[in-house]
């Protein structure tokens, strides 16, 4: 995806268990239902947690809400699995899709806060005291409402990009369990050879550390989407010499994997510039969309600060005069001659949104639906600066507008230790580890 790939390294991955805070195993309950709080990673001036409603009681639940107090100076910075209100310190979260909970199940919602000192007090399920105690008097103050999307089957709607070739990649699973993060977007399905596809040309398509990586972040209750190109490398998109050949090749990833969604990352003068190998792609992505009802296809590629270049809006263009039903149009909002990636950032998905509505006839509602933001975390290649409130604002400006993706460049770089540097293995930025995949989570 970005232009710093020559550093390829190739990298065994360990699968390490993450180890979070200590549980309180609350009592029983009148009703059976509990609620117990888990801290699962702390960075001095926040952490993130979760909260954990189990059913001790003798029918179905079709519903839970969970109350708690933040100690003073603390304030929720992303919540997912659950929508909420705060009232002052007190926090109201309500279900969103996982509201069911039969007897003996349990459902869950995670968070992360800003601020540093107690953990919360003052708890209650369903009105009645997380530990089964009487519930203690609260009062409230003026409320605002935050609510959180609600993780969507086979969309992959917030997933930063993991690159296991590269970078010193991290865990998956230990960076789920630490973030809330469900989706990853696993990175690059390349040419093993002419119109063969494997991991960065290198590694095999299936057996090896790809597959055990997919195989566990599945096992955590997540899944991936994988990136078909990328800014360097054989690419499949030249290398297929028919539109008909370079869906065989995405199939043959569809089916190893059983996958729910595709990213393609078509970038440089080979795939993106190079007419021929774009509509390529773009009848390819069309084959495949026939093939497989319901499977999300995403195309990704750069863009201006006020929207798609030439480039861009033809890529846009022969989607609809091919019949190609792209689901996501993602642009990659960095090293573009940005001089505040907040603003540039927005103006460029709102460009994009603009163009996308004018094509395909969209309300500005449906056509923000069709569109992605994947950016670039910390100092871009261009040494343009995306700061943590930055991907902040990004991401509540993209929640409040309905966008359909959410992505970065890249997990791997989610750490600080490096200021003023271009890495891959760090953002360049002081920040906490990864600060930028637990803003992702809440989106």
């Amino acid at each position: 995806m970005k232009r710093f790939r020559w550093q390829i390294l190739t990298l065994g991955l360990a699968l390490a268990t993450v180890v979070g805070g200590v549980v309180a195993a609350p009592a029983s309950g009148a009703t059976g239902v509990t609620a117990a709080f888990t801290k699962t990673s702390d960075w001095g001036s926040g952490y993130e947690a979760k909260y954990t409603i189990s059913n001790g009681g003798s029918s179905a639940l079709t519903a839970w809400t969970v109350e708690f107090t933040l100690p003073s100076g603390q304030s929720i910075a992303s919540l997912w699995d659950g929508s909420y209100t705060a009232s002052g310190q007190n926090i109201t979260v309500k279900n969103t899709w996982n509201g069911s909970i039969g007897v003996g199940g349990t459902a869950s919602f995670g968070f992360t806060v800003r601020g540093s000192g107690a953990n919360p007090s003052n708890c209650k399920v369903n009105g009645g005291s997380c530990d089964g105690g009487t519930p203690p008097t609260t009062t409230t103050t003026t409320t605002t409402t935050t609510t959180s999307n609600p993780p969507l089957p086979g969309t992959g709607r917030g997933a930063p990009y993991l690159y296991l070739g590269w970078g010193n990649p991290q865990s998956a699973t230990q960076v789920m369990s630490s973030t809330g993060v469900k989706w990853f977007t696993l990175a690059f399905v390349l040419s093993g050879g002419g119109c063969t596809p494997s991991w960065d040309s290198q590694r095999p398509l299936t057996g090896g550390a790809d597959q055990q990586t997919i195989n566990a972040i599945r096992s955590a209750g997540g899944d991936i989407v994988p990136s078909f190109g990328g800014w360097s490398g054989n690419k499949l998109g030249p290398n297929c010499s028919t539109p008909e050949a370079l869906a065989g090749a995405y199939q043959q990833v569809i089916n190893a994997y059983g996958l729910k969604a595709i990213d393609i990352d078509i970038e440089n003068s080979d795939e993106f510039e190079n007419t021929t190998v774009q509509d390529r792609i773009i009848t390819a992505l069309k084959i495949v969309k026939q093939n497989n009802p319901g499977l999300q296809t995403i195309v990704t590629f750069g863009t201006g600060v006020t929207g798609p270049n030439f480039y861009g809006a033809r890529l846009i263009d022969q989607s609809k005069a091919l019949g190609a039903n792209i689901d996501i149009f993602t642009i990659m909002p960095f090293d573009f001659g940005s001089s505040n990636i907040r603003t540039d950032t927005i103006g460029a998905a709102t460009g994009l949104k603009n163009k996308i509505k004018s094509t395909f006839g969209y309300s500005d509602a449906e056509a923000f639906k069709h569109v992605g933001i994947s950016g670039m975390n910390g100092l871009s290649d261009q040494r343009e600066l995306t700061s943590v409130d930055d991907w902040t604002a990004i991401r509540d400006w993209s929640k409040s507008n309905g966008l359909g993706r959410l992505a970065f460049w890249s997990v791997n770089r989610d750490r600080g230790g490096c200021d003023g540097q271009v890495s891959s293995s760090c953002s360049g930025i002081q920040q906490a580890d990864l600060a930028f995949t637990r803003i992702t989570a809440g989106f």
